[in-house]
């Protein structure tokens, strides 16, 4: 479990007592055997995205109101809320697919799979570190080269799409034999 970041944890605890948060439903441990990267790469998306909208903004000058700075701070926070939520996302969607779904098997047919699922892991946290549109850019990447993999397992080919988002970039999709 992580720990918010100083700066941001008043305002989830805030956020907290305003809208408490409501019970959700994870993925099982059974496994179920009903697995797909899709959410991850949505995710992967709406990292880049939020890192896109926190480039956008206008930095608050010495002579803005009181008003447009709590503005500009309160967007800065909500999108740095989503972001990291997302890439939490991300690696829990990459984590359950690496650790339930993947096999010996898998493991020695496509002997990649786990320096990449580091990868991802990894990318995820940096991602979440900072607002680099370049590091969010290389975690759609890899989330891609994971899904790409994970099709890979089951057979299937796949292509790329447009993701059809405001943040652009692709989604990796199976193609129906």
């Amino acid at each position: 479990m992580s720990v918010a970041p100083a700066p941001l944890g008043w305002l989830e605890r805030l956020l907290d007592a305003v809208h408490p948060p409501r019970t959700v439903y994870a993925h099982c441990d059974i496994p179920c055997g009903i697995y797909d990267p899709y959410e991850a790469q949505i995710s992967a998306l709406t990292v880049l995205r939020m890192d896109q909208l926190i480039g956008e903004l206008a930095a608050p000058g010495p002579d803005t109101k009181p008003e447009d700075r709590a503005l500009y701070a309160s967007k800065v926070a909500r999108y740095t809320a989503v972001k990291e939520s997302h890439a939490e996302r991300v690696k829990s969607e990459v984590r359950v697919i690496w650790g339930d779904y993947f096999t010996a098997d898998h493991a020695k047919q496509f002997p990649q799979v786990h320096d990449l699922t580091w990868k991802v892991l990894k990318q995820a946290s940096k991602a979440r570190q900072g607002t680099s549109l370049a590091d969010a850019q290389e975690l759609v990447k890899q989330v891609q080269e994971f899904s790409e993999l994970f099709w890979q397992t089951k057979g299937a080919k796949t292509r790329k799409i447009p993701s059809l988002q405001k943040s652009g970039g692709e989604l990796v999709v199976q193609i129906p034999p």
